[in-house]
């Protein structure tokens, strides 16, 4: 069984790459979600007149590891109070986001977000919508930290190692 998610969490690649760690994650492929002209170019997107995040498509298996944990992971990986920017990126393709095909998913997704605000006793700032569309991102983008190890990651190789480290069992 397959499910899918796509969570926008700054600059792709490292959200990327701290996906494919996790047991229970398929596949990802990067892209561009949300956008008001189809298939941008990253210089297009780069120009934040798109509307895209730069996204990442995870396929998991959620018997393996349910919905709630990713996110739970996932948020880990992100300033969720900031708005627009992850990093040292800034600029609406940076923005938050997690966005659904399977509108059975909401509830969970709310109660998620929910979960985080009291934890944070803030609101944050993570878009929660249903996809309106996915474009994957050029090929040089896809597998980029795998493919250049000294590549900009706004993630921390500790937590890298981290999700590394998780057994099935700790998901």
């Amino acid at each position: 069984m397959t499910s899918q998610i796509y969570l926008a969490g700054g600059c792709f690649w490292g959200t990327e790459h701290f996906m494919k760690q996790l047991p229970g994650v398929l596949g990802t492929t990067v892209g561009y979600a949300q956008s008001i002209i189809p298939h941008p170019t990253y210089q297009q997107v780069c120009t934040g007149l798109t509307h895209a995040a730069e996204t990442v498509r995870v396929d998991y298996d959620p018997t393996v590891i349910s919905l709630d944990k990713l996110l739970d992971l996932y948020y880990m990986t992100i300033d969720p109070l900031s708005l627009n920017r992850q990093g040292g990126d800034s600029g609406t393709q940076y923005r938050t986001g997690i966005y659904y095909t399977d509108p059975s998913l909401r509830p969970l997704i709310d109660e998620s977000i929910n979960r985080l605000a009291r934890q944070l006793n803030a609101t944050p700032a993570i878009e929660v919508m249903p996809l309106d569309n996915f474009y994957p991102a050029e090929l040089y983008h896809q597998d980029y930290l795998d493919n250049n190890p000294g590549g900009y990651c706004h993630i921390s190789p500790e937590l890298i190692a981290f999700a590394r480290s998780l057994s099935p069992k700790q998901k």
